[in-house]
């Protein structure tokens, strides 16, 4: 962005074009919006109708008021906003609400560029199209047409709908969650998603990004600048098109495995990006991190005055990175003193259901003590429930303890005036224990992923590899055969040369042209395949033919493939004796650029899905955490003493792969299937597809 933002999210004087005093209009709403809710700073409005509006003179044109206008908000129809913005010279922000743009098909779209010409040779800020409008409760500013001013707090909204943006601000308000910034984005023409996430990651009054995305730009720019902010603050964001049918590629395993929203996925947890599941939960994971510490320790406790809640309390601490804290016999001991002989001193612990405000406290108190992270506080309102008490008592101990309280009041009109205390103090209520453990679970692993990526030693990466083992010349002068002779697949002898340069052990093949005979001493067993770029899936085709174990079965099998596919090369190649099957893959995605693909391999590849995915730029350290993580991590861990494959090896093997995903862009999609970890633990290509 060539133009600060400041201007445009703190303006001191503001012009609105497309003004209006009838009531409906949009131009009307925005007008009351500034002039009725607080705003401090000077208001123009521009109308040729009109000579007043509102009580106020009404010029004719931006370039009528003899002053520099920090934000000019245009309301007229999008065929005239190009000529209002390339004649307004003494204006350098705009907000367009004005509809008519690249949504509407090619004719909007050729509006919108050239309104997007116009804003780079003027120099100047442009908010949306086709937006809602901006809200700075902080400055009393509602710019939009949207009613009402939400309460001034840390979370920053972002929202490509306008229509979400409207209902998460009636949202918040039950839920009270407070905002200080509310910024629709429209067509995000030209201030999208990353120069929000740059603007709003260094501001100090935002504590948490929360943005709802339907798509995302410039997918490896978006990264790089994401992977800065959430270091510093939390990026939650929901993101729209799970369901979006995923890029037809029938060309191979790769192509099938690798969805868009997959892809997204993978983006998100490199930039270490919290993806909200759906509205509920992104609400959920809003009220926690604007409100709550960033969980370091996972030590949590259950305080309950109800054993059954408690217990399905519990259950929802399966398979989470936080866990459910072990006491002392120190403090157990403790609690037997403080509580009834039919409490439980375990965790969870039951206060019992004629627990007062009294027993939570002393039991807080005691837990303020111990290593512990987060202390859930759980309660039913029973009739002899002191709720209002209780609720006092979290807010006392909330604003002298480090730790995060939570409370989780479960009713309705019974916990009604204690909530009432709670959100007068800024301490949300969550209405169930597993909307708590799951917030509390991703806080803990976006510290974890922040902490393993602050400290990993990175070995090396793509800016200090040598071009020792990798001939990009000679790769290079395969693909342009290959595509001299107006062929996009390389046949496997080819792609073959082009794994081995870079560092990727290929198995032992001889090569036979058509009508060629074998000169060669050949080892059996052996597999014959069909090398030809029409032939992709060898086995539905009957181009593979496995388990020859002499000279006999291997002519037989030979004159087979070779009536079946006459003008074709035929590949001989050792059976292996394998421990797993592996894929490796690679596919270019439009937004995010090359994504690497491995897993399970063999015929089953498509049924299983085992796979994980990896987006450039990468260490040897990121690789090698992934591969722990992943579907296939346990084959490279110790099970009954002995691990299928090394893990050092695979991470070597995958470091090169990236490398020849970066130097060879004209490589479109490589299929390795399957990649087989062999008895002695080592890793063999044995067929490979190289797309271009």
């Amino acid at each position: 962005m060539k133009n600060n933002l400041e201007n445009l999210f703190n303006p001191k004087l503001i012009a609105i074009v497309g003004a209006s005093e009838t009531k409906g209009k949009i131009g009307n709403s925005i007008a009351k919006n500034i002039l009725e809710l607080g705003f401090q700073g000077e208001v123009f409005f521009v109308n040729p109708k009109y000579e007043k509006l509102f009580e106020k003179k009404c010029y004719a044109s931006l370039s009528d008021i003899k002053k520099e206008i920090d934000l000019a908000i245009i309301i007229i129809p999008a065929k005239f906003v190009d000529t209002i913005v390339d004649d307004a010279k003494n204006v350098k922000n705009f907000i367009v609400i004005s509809a008519g743009f690249a949504e509407t098909g090619k004719k909007g779209q050729k509006r919108e560029d050239a309104l997007l010409k116009i804003s780079k040779k003027n120099k100047v800020n442009i908010l949306g199209p086709n937006c809602l409008g901006l809200i700075v409760p902080k400055i009393k500013l509602n710019a939009s047409f949207a009613g009402g001013l939400p309460k001034d707090g840390c979370v920053a909204f972002v929202s490509q709908s306008g229509a979400l943006a409207v209902a998460i601000m009636d949202i918040a308000k039950k839920e009270n969650i407070k905002f200080s910034h509310i910024i629709s984005i429209g067509n995000k023409m030209q201030i999208d998603e990353i120069a929000m996430i740059k603007y709003l990651g260094n501001d100090d009054s935002v504590k948490v990004i929360a943005m709802y995305l339907e798509g995302i730009k410039n997918g490896k720019k978006f990264i790089k600048i994401a992977q800065k902010v959430s270091q510093k603050k939390p990026i939650i964001i929901l993101k729209a098109g799970k369901s979006e049918k995923s890029q037809k590629a029938i060309t191979s395993h790769t192509g099938s495995l690798v969805g868009s929203d997959k892809i997204v996925d993978t983006a998100f947890s490199k930039a270490r990006i919290i993806r909200a599941k759906n509205l509920e939960e992104f609400f959920i994971l809003i009220k926690l991190f604007s409100n709550f510490n960033l969980v370091n320790n996972p030590k949590t406790v259950i305080v309950t005055n109800a054993g059954g809640p408690g217990v399905l309390a519990t259950d929802n601490f399966q398979n989470k990175s936080v866990k459910l804290a072990e006491f002392s016999k120190k403090t157990k001991k403790q609690f037997r003193i403080l509580l009834p002989p039919e409490s439980s001193v375990e965790n969870p612990i039951d206060l019992l259901g004629d627990a007062s405000d009294i027993r939570y406290q002393k039991i807080l108190e005691v837990l303020d003590n111990e290593d512990i992270g987060n202390i859930i506080c759980l309660m039913t309102a029973q009739d002899q429930t002191p709720t209002e008490k209780i609720a006092e008592v979290i807010v006392n101990f909330s604003k002298k303890s480090l730790k995060n309280i939570i409370p989780v009041f479960i009713g309705g009109e019974k916990i009604k005036k204690a909530l009432e205390i709670l959100n007068k103090n800024n301490i949300p209520n969550f209405s169930f224990p597993k909307d708590a453990v799951d917030a509390l679970n991703r806080s803990y692993e976006l510290q974890v992923m922040n902490y393993e990526k602050n400290n990993s030693k990175m070995k090396t990466d793509f800016d200090n590899v040598l071009d020792k083992n990798q001939d990009k010349e000679f790769v290079s002068q395969i693909v342009s055969s290959v595509k001299k002779n107006n062929r996009k697949i390389l046949l496997f002898g080819e792609a073959g040369e082009v794994m081995k340069k870079y560092g990727i052990p290929v198995v032992n093949f001889i090569n036979l042209a058509p009508n060629e005979k074998i000169h060669s001493e050949i080892d059996f067993p052996i597999v014959l395949k069909v090398d030809s770029d029409k032939v992709l899936h060898k086995t539905d085709k009957q181009g593979l033919i496995l388990g020859i174990k002499n000279m006999d079965e291997l002519d037989e099998s030979l004159k087979k493939i070779r009536n079946n596919f006459s003008r074709e090369n035929v590949i001989i190649q050792p059976m292996i004796e394998y421990e797993a099957e592996l894929i490796l893959g690679l596919k270019r995605d439009p937004i995010f650029g090359a994504v690497l693909v491995y897993g399970l391999g063999g015929i089953y590849t498509e049924v299983f899905k085992m796979v994980d995915f990896l987006l450039l730029p990468l260490s040897k350290n990121e690789i090698k955490r992934n591969i722990e993580n992943s579907k296939i991590g346990f084959l490279f861990k110790k099970t009954r003493g002995k691990k299928v494959g090394d893990i050092e090896e695979l991470t070597d093997l995958l470091f090169n792969f990236a490398l020849l995903a970066k130097d060879q862009k004209e490589i479109k999609e490589i299929d390795i299937n399957p990649l087989l970890i062999d008895k002695k633990g080592k890793l063999l290509a044995v067929d490979i597809k190289v797309i271009l």
